[in-house]
């Protein structure tokens, strides 16, 4: 593994992850099996609303070559094709939806001690061609993300950002959307023996010159069960607790009231994933 910078999604993920990922108010089932030929398939459902959503993926691996194929409920087939290290620090991804033919797409990935780049471009006569790339090291980096549609002639997005790091703090600085919506983000562990940190993000739109502060925590309570919390300035307060149960098994729960509206009923969301 290179030490680096990272990819530009790297920057202001670990705040992210911590405010917002495993949060959910829908019921979610996931089950993961394997063949005797070591392919991976995994079985997921979900239920939003009177809606239930449902989706197999089947996961082969030959040498550094890793095949994923998925079939949803409306019978799209997503196929993405990674090749990890055909050179050092090198990672080639190829994907395509059936049946939209204007989604195949080829991408590169490419990580150095110094540099991490991410370009893509669709298979298409007019592809819209991304190009994502960051420079500096594993305490400070800086980098950009563009998109340009080939069909139009012009960027259709251009996003900035820095990140700076330390043993046990991580702060980013994000302008996308055009230049339209500045992102600051803080991730700081507090003890690294019971995961327990804390993180913010702020986030400011310049067209609505709205504000949206996001503060949130986490702790282990013990090896097994973490639990997690966040709150933000529009006094939507959220709360989970996660339970692995077995080996790669979770059990999640997770609530979110609206504490300006105390009289609605609270959103609860509830996510089971099994795995051999």
């Amino acid at each position: 593994m290179v030490k680096g910078p990272g990819l530009y999604s790297d920057i202001g993920k670990k705040a992210r992850d911590l405010l917002y990922r495993d949060y959910q108010a829908d019921h979610k089932f996931t089950l993961t099996t394997y063949t005797s030929s070591g392919v991976a398939i995994t079985s997921s459902g979900t239920k939003k609303g009177d809606f239930l959503l449902a989706d197999v993926n089947t996961q082969l691996k030959n040498k550094n070559i890793t095949t994923d194929i998925k079939v949803d409920t409306s019978s799209n087939v997503f196929t993405t094709i990674t090749v990890d290290e055909p050179a050092p620090g090198l990672k080639t991804i190829f994907s395509f939806k059936v049946p939209d033919q204007r989604s195949g797409k080829v991408e590169l990935q490419y990580l150095h001690e110094y540099a991490g780049i991410s370009t893509s471009i669709g298979l298409t006569a007019t592809p819209v061609v991304n190009f994502a790339g960051v420079v500096g090291n594993n305490v400070f980096s800086v980098g950009t993300d563009l998109s340009f549609d080939t069909a139009l002639g012009n960027l259709t997005k251009y996003n900035a950002g820095l990140s700076f790091s330390n043993a046990d703090l991580i702060a980013s600085l994000t302008l996308n959307d055009k230049g339209d919506n500045l992102t600051a983000s803080y991730y700081h562990i507090v003890n690294p023996l019971t995961s327990t940190a804390v993180g913010a993000e702020l986030c400011h739109s310049f067209s609505s010159n709205e504000n949206k502060l996001t503060i949130g925590t986490q702790h282990a309570l013990d090896p097994l069960t973490n639990v997690k919390a966040r709150v933000n300035n529009f006094g939507i307060a959220s709360a989970l607790i996660q339970h692995e149960w077995r080996p790669k098994s979770t059990f999640t729960i997770s609530g979110e009231v609206d504490t300006r509206a105390i009289e609605k009923s609270a959103k609860i969301g509830l996510a089971l994933a099994l795995k051999p």
